[in-house]
């Protein structure tokens, strides 16, 4: 069906998909200097190295290509950072992949990834408005795709970190990648950070992703343009540190010292303790 002259599309094909394809290059880019030794280098996601992270995105983009998960004989379930069927999943591709070297794996990528390529470019705003099964449940295909720019934007910053070398973390990738951490802050305030009714939230972010989030909680926490009131916590630092505590890669015990708390410190405290939400 041909979208209505003036209709807004949720999830555009013409710009998810060639951020997409980017970020494919992107990962390419900086797998292309690992060296043998670095590729067994561990990442802050428990349990992985960086051939496994690359092992994890060579099995989802051959699962979007129709291709059948491996049989292991490993009981992947039985790993300590496998809590769920989606990290069962990943285990089995990066499990099969294990005894493979790094560049051997680094080729399966660039394969699969050559056919994506091809699939992705078949493909019109009919297909991305398709529903699909996602790993936030039902939702448009093209909201998988976004989902696919954050993963692996996220895993290139895994990589870097692991290898002390440097990612993108500013720019069009970066900032199509954060709208879902972005989509989950009334989440994360609300129901993880558990601030209290009333409450007005405002994080301010500096560095490449800067911007200023207000939060108020009325029944439900949501994403306002601005305060009905002045703030009741604040919650301050760069947004590297930000989206790598949205994604779990580290604590923000640990970091403490980098992020500035504000008025009612309880509450902002145990909101920056509670930002993971990823699966």
């Amino acid at each position: 069906m041909t979208q209505p002259t003036g209709a807004t599309v949720e999830f555009p094909v013409d710009v998810i998909r060639p951020i997409l394809l980017e970020q494919f290059s992107a990962l390419d880019d900086q797998l292309a200097g690992v060296r043998d030794d670095e590729w067994e280098t561990p990442t802050a996601l428990p349990g992985w190295t960086v051939k496994d992270v690359v092992a994890h995105l060579v099995g989802t983009e051959s699962m979007l290509a129709g291709i059948a998960a491996p049989r292991v004989e490993r009981d992947v379930r039985a790993l300590p950072h496998v809590r769920n069927d989606i990290a069962a999943f990943n285990e089995l591709w990066v499990e099969s992949l294990r005894p493979v070297p790094g560049p051997e794996v680094l080729a399966r990528f660039r394969e699969i990834v050559a056919r994506r390529t091809d699939e992705l470019d078949a493909m019109g705003q009919e297909d991305f408005d398709a529903q699909s099964n996602t790993p936030v449940g039902p939702a448009p295909y093209g909201r998988f795709m976004r989902i696919r720019v954050f993963d692996c934007w996220f895993h290139e910053l895994d990589i870097a970190d692991a290898l002390g070398r440097t990612a993108t973390e500013g720019g069009p990738r970066a900032e199509l990648a954060v709208t879902e951490i972005f989509g989950a802050v009334p989440f994360i305030v609300g129901k993880r950070g558990k601030a209290p009714e009333g409450s007005r939230i405002t994080i301010e972010l500096s560095g490449p992703l800067a911007r200023t989030l207000h939060v108020e909680v009325q029944g439900r926490a949501a994403v306002v343009p601005e305060l009905s009131g002045p703030a009741t916590s604040t919650l301050a630092m760069d947004s590297g540190l930000f989206v790598r505590l949205a994604g779990g890669r580290v604590h923000a015990a640990d970091r403490i010292d980098e992020i500035s708390l504000g008025g009612d410190v309880e509450v902002a405290r145990r909101i920056v303790d509670n930002l993971a939400f990823t699966i």
